[in-house]
């Protein structure tokens, strides 16, 4: 669960901690990666020059600021936020006024290093929930309910505490002019809360269609669930043509070493310039 408080809360903190002779250092703040507004930056460095202004009124020396993580592995997202609470920073936090401060860019770093593919395995046509008023629905186009082998009690843990930083993206190829159905995803669990993405365009389906999830690296692999002895995916290791012969270049020839780069499940189709020669 989520923890923390609130602004009006933090002179009662502040407060107790004074009487129980606890030493506070500063303060963390914690935006998610699902926020797609960097102005939420501007209220929380608010925020948090207010709480060392509290703490200072309580005699505390607070010298540390954490900015938290939810960065989401895209540079852009990163040059935003940037651009948003580099000037602010200057203002409420300017160099030499002894405060250190730090981020936790751990999803940046590592989600985009993984690709999690998972499989169809059920599929219901459920009613359009768009009415005419009449008794009949306003649209005769079917809406889809997707059962995958993956969900919250596996790769899409951080689902039931934020919301999906990915979108679903099809493998299969199908034609530009086919039609998109309104579709939800959902995990093997049957569990109400095991809802991976509640509405979503798709092609039709079918049981044994792949779909592709971007950017899966972080929180993804956490201890397996118990629930209904899920297995966790397999992982596979690929590398580009060109970083493949680098590294042979640069003398990394061992067999242990490179061999599991060739195992590729056979959901993932190389393009032909991705295609390793035999002499590899």
């Amino acid at each position: 669960m989520k923890f923390g408080t609130t602004l009006k809360n933090c002179r009662h903190l502040l407060e107790c901690a004074k009487e129980l002779d606890v030493q506070i250092i500063g303060v963390k703040f914690h935006v998610s990666s699902a926020c797609k507004e960097s102005q939420v930056y501007v209220h929380a460095l608010s925020d948090a020059r207010c709480v060392f202004d509290m703490a200072g009124e309580f005699g505390f020396t607070m010298n540390m600021l954490d900015i938290g993580g939810g960065f989401t592995g895209t540079e852009f997202q990163l040059e935003e936020v940037n651009h948003v609470i580099s000037p602010l920073l200057d203002v409420y936090f300017p160099e030499g006024s002894g405060i250190k401060i730090i981020s936790e860019p751990g999803s940046y770093y590592v989600s985009s290093a993984f690709t999690l593919a998972v499989n169809i395995i059920a599929k219901k046509v459920v009613e359009n929930k768009f009415s005419s008023g009449v008794g009949k629905t306003g649209s005769d186009e079917p809406t889809f309910m997707y059962y995958m082998n993956d969900g919250v009690y596996g790769s899409f843990a951080s689902k039931l505490s934020e919301d999906l930083n990915t979108i679903p993206e099809v493998h299969k190829k199908y034609k530009e002019d086919e039609p998109l159905f309104t579709s939800s995803l959902w995990g093997p669990s049957c569990d109400e809360l095991d809802q991976i993405v509640e509405n979503c365009l798709l092609p039709e389906l079918n049981v044994g269609d792949w779909l592709i999830f971007d950017n899966m690296g972080a929180d993804s692999f956490h201890e397996p669930s118990a629930f209904n002895d899920f297995q966790r995916p397999a992982i596979y290791y690929m590398m580009s043509y060109s970083d493949w012969y680098e590294m042979q270049d640069a003398g990394i020839t061992s067999d242990t070493m490179m061999k599991n780069f060739f195992f590729v499940p056979s959901c993932i189709q190389l393009s032909q310039e991705d295609n390793f020669s035999t002499e590899a």
